[in-house]
C-alpha cells in the first residue's frame, strides 16, 4: 500500500489508536498511536531542525496495520507506504530502524534510542494534529522533487 495524501496517512495514524505492539522480552505492550506521537516528541525535542527524522519517527510505527502478524515485515511495508509520499529518507530511516547488521549512521542511532524511550515514556506528547502541517510540508517539498526528476 502506497499512501497517496497526508490525509490518507493521518487516517492510519489515527488507526493506531488502540493498537498495541509487543517491543520485545522485558518490556511492555505499547500503543502504536502514543508510541507514535512520543518518539517524535522526543526526536523533535533532539533535533529540532530535522523534520525528516522527527516524522520518520512519527510513522515508523504503522506497520502492524499494514501487515498485521508479520513483524518481520512492519519496517518495510511501513517504509514502503510513506517513500513516494514523504521522500526517500524517511522511507530510509523506517526501512532500517530496526536492521542489526550493516553500518549505522547517526540518524538511525538516534532513531532506535528515540524509538527505544518512546516505548516507555511517560510524558504527554501532544496531539497528532500538531503533525499534519509538518507532515503537508514534506509531503509538498517531496511532490515538488519529485516533479524535477
Amino acid at each position: 500500500m502506497e499512501l497517496r495524501s497526508v490525509e490518507e496517512l493521518m487516517d492510519l495514524l489515527y488507526a493506531c489508536r488502540g493498537s498495541w505492539a509487543d517491543p520485545g522480552p522485558g518490556k511492555g505492550r505499547v500503543d502504536l498511536h502514543q508510541h507514535a506521537l512520543q518518539t517524535a516528541a522526543l526526536l523533535r525535542r533532539r533535533r529540532p531542525a530535522d523534520k525528516e527524522l522527527q516524522v520518520a519517527g512519527l510513522v515508523h510505527a504503522i506497520g502492524p496495520l499494514l501487515r498485521p502478524g508479520d513483524a518481520t515485515a512492519h519496517p518495510v511495508s511501513a517504509a514502503d507506504a510513506v517513500r513516494g509520499l514523504l521522500g526517500e529518507r524517511v522511507g530510509r530511516l523506517v526501512r532500517e530502524h530496526h536492521r542489526s547488521a550493516g553500518p549505522v549512521d547517526d540518524d538511525l542511532l538516534c532513531l532506535r534510542q528515540a524509538d527505544e524511550e518512546g516505548h516507555s515514556a511517560g510524558f504527554d506528547a501532544g496531539v497528532l494534529e500538531d503533525w499534519r502541517t509538518v507532515l503537508e510540508l514534506l509531503a509538498a517539498r517531496n511532490s515538488r522533487l519529485g516533479a524535477v526528476d
